[in-house]
């Protein structure tokens, strides 16, 4: 309907414009006519007045033709352009003529028309006196009724075409709606389910007539119905598949040929540290490191180029110094016809956390060996020291001569020292279930004695400030395996041959609260800025292959446990380096968590008997 209409429009469009082409060209030549045939008749008047001798004629020449309905204007002029006689009589006199009348003024032996503007014409004719050119004559005709007329004239055809386009348009309206009615419905409905696929209640469609176009809209109906069972099939099964890849706890992927990401999960995407959308068009080496991103390409040109799958794919590579991610990858080709392979998907587990675990168990199982190993050591170490303390004792009762008895008495302090290493390796190993009242003197002053051989070995300055009774209510063996870990720690960061170690242990009161600080602090190498957001942190380490980054970890856990805080401050920049760490115990916490943890071993206890 539109198209006719159009069709119409530009029909009538284009018989308007011939229309008012020829009418325009008509209307040109006919005032053409007119024009000439009246600057003859003026010229001829005005060399009739000069033949005569009364040049004063001109002006009622020029007034009489200025009369006529045709005509606006008409003046006389000399052949230099000064006007001689005009219908406006404040003209005489003046140079009024325009650059193209000029032209005129000398070359024109007959009337010439022509056209001054886009809209004016006008008409020039020579005055002749014994037949020579005396002066010119300028007509200006009236072209209002001409132009009129024109417009009379496109007034009826618009008219005309107006009753012509609404006459044509209500009869082809007619004969759509009785013709076309059916398919215009059908044509509706596909569009509609082009725009939205899921858009199908306007289906099943009325048929409302028994010819061609009837046919089409049944077998478009069943067509849509069986499209609408296949959609509910398919929807079903990728809704399945989005809820596996995207709450599946393992990365899915899938490669092109270009080892581009087509698609990924969002647990991938995580797993990366990259958003989903700038995964999807972006090679691997665009988001893996160059080393894992290069065994990765390998494998997925390998399987592109057998079409077989490549099962338990290591990829390790390092994130920072000392710390590395480790994945293992299944990778499978995915075919859109049997011979062809469209993709390559991907399976990828994140085996990093896996990995260190593993690591730490098999470095706790040394660690637990080795305690247990020095625990039976010392046990055993026990019985023969005994015996050579009552066999020192027993030469003690003789008479010695000095050098004898000196040395007697260096070889008991000796034997005393070692069975205090042994009771301290046991109190180690061997830990009270419940908490108990504690000097937390003793347990330091334990901890220092038990790594006093390497603090000589290292030349470690040891600065004690430690008073005499800090009473808590604690688990002693967990408090000095902490102090250990901190002491250690210290250790291993002065190298040998000088450094300071402080020990500090107070009692204060801290927003209120009465309880112990404990402040370990060494002149060691310090904890660089990178290190310190991690120390906290299971398996972190600086210590390669001889830490587990297990020790303090397990330190705050043990200081959380016992309701305590630890801070610490440390320099990495020389030459002021190294490492405070400040531990506070507030006593009423840990007596209630200690408590706390009685009742819950009574209440286990009762349970059993």
């Amino acid at each position: 309907m539109a198209a006719l209409v159009l069709f119409e429009i530009i029909i009538f469009a284009v018989f308007a414009m011939v229309l008012m082409r020829q009418q325009r060209t008509e209307l040109n030549q006919r005032l053409g006519r007119r024009l000439e045939s009246q600057v003859l008749l003026v010229a001829e008047q005005g060399s009739m007045a000069l033949d005569d001798g009364h040049p004063e004629a001109l002006q009622r020449v020029v007034v009489s033709a200025a009369a006529a309905p045709s005509m606006t204007a008409a003046q006389i002029t000399d052949l230099q352009g000064r006007t001689i006689a005009s219908s406006d009589p404040t003209m005489v006199g003046k140079l009024v003529l325009s650059a193209q009348e000029k032209s005129y003024l000398h070359r024109l032996t007959g009337p010439a028309i022509f056209s001054a503007s886009a809209r004016t014409w006008e008409g020039v004719g020579p005055i002749r006196q014994n037949g020579e050119v005396r002066y010119l004559v300028w007509i200006y005709p009236n072209e209002a009724l001409d132009r009129q007329d024109l417009r009379s004239l496109m007034s009826v055809t618009a008219l005309w075409a107006l009753c012509v386009l609404a006459g044509g348009t209500i009869i082809a309206g007619l004969l759509a709606r009785s013709i076309t009615g059916q398919l215009d419905v059908l044509t509706r409905a596909t569009r509609r389910l082009i725009y939205d696929p899921e858009d199908t209640g306007a289906f099943p469609l009325p048929v409302r007539s028994a010819n061609e176009a009837a046919d089409l809209t049944l077998a478009f109906n069943r067509m849509v119905a069986a499209m609408q069972d296949q959609r509910a099939g398919l929807n079903e099964t990728l809704a399945l598949l989005d809820s596996m890849l995207a709450n599946a706890p393992i990365g899915f992927a899938f490669f092109d040929r270009k080892y581009r990401f087509v698609r990924v999960n969002q647990f991938l995407a995580d797993m990366n540290g990259y958003s989903f959308a700038l995964h999807l068009g972006r090679g691997v080496s665009g988001i893996m490191p160059p080393e894992a991103a290069a065994e990765l390409e390998q494998s997925i040109e390998t399987v592109f180029r057998t079409s077989e799958p490549i099962r338990d794919l290591e990829l390790s590579w390092e994130t920072e110094p000392g710390h590395a991610r480790s994945w293992v990858a299944h990778l499978y080709p995915v075919r859109t016809d049997p011979d062809t392979t469209r993709w390559v998907g991907a399976i990828l587990v994140d085996t990093t956390e896996q990995k260190r675990a593993e690591e730490a168990l098999r470095r706790s199982e040394k660690l637990a060996a080795a305690g247990r190993l020095a625990a039976s050591i010392a046990h055993e170490i026990n019985n023969p020291l005994e015996a050579v303390t009552n066999l020192l004792f027993l030469i003690r009762q003789e008479e010695l001569s000095p050098p004898t008895a000196r040395f007697a008495d260096l070889a008991q302090q000796e034997v005393a020292r070692v069975s205090e290493i042994t009771q301290q390796t046991l109190r180690f190993y061997r830990q009270s279930t419940l908490p108990a009242q504690t000097n937390l003197r003793e347990v330091l002053d334990s901890v220092l004695r038990l790594y006093l051989g390497r603090i000589q070995a290292l030349q470690v300055e040891i600065r004690r400030e430690i008073e005499a009774e800090l009473p808590l209510f604690c688990f002693a063996g967990e408090l000095r395996q902490v102090f250990a870990n901190l002491i250690g720690n210290a250790l291993d960061a002065m190298t040998p041959g000088g450094g300071r170690l402080v020990i500090r242990a107070r009692n204060v009161r801290h927003a209120g609260v009465e309880g112990v600080r404990v402040t370990v602090g060494d002149t060691g190498s310090g904890i660089t800025p990178e290190a310190r957001r991690h120390i906290f942190e299971p398996f972190f380490t600086t210590k390669e292959a001889t830490g587990t980054g297990l020790g303090l970890w397990v330190s705050e856990q043990i200081i959380r446990k016992h309701n305590g805080t630890v801070r610490f401050r440390s320099s990495a920049t020389p030459p002021n380096t190294g490492t405070v760490f400040s531990l506070f115990f507030p006593c009423a916490g840990i007596e209630a968590a200690g408590r706390a943890v009685d009742v819950t071993n009574q209440l286990k206890v009762r349970a059993v008997r």
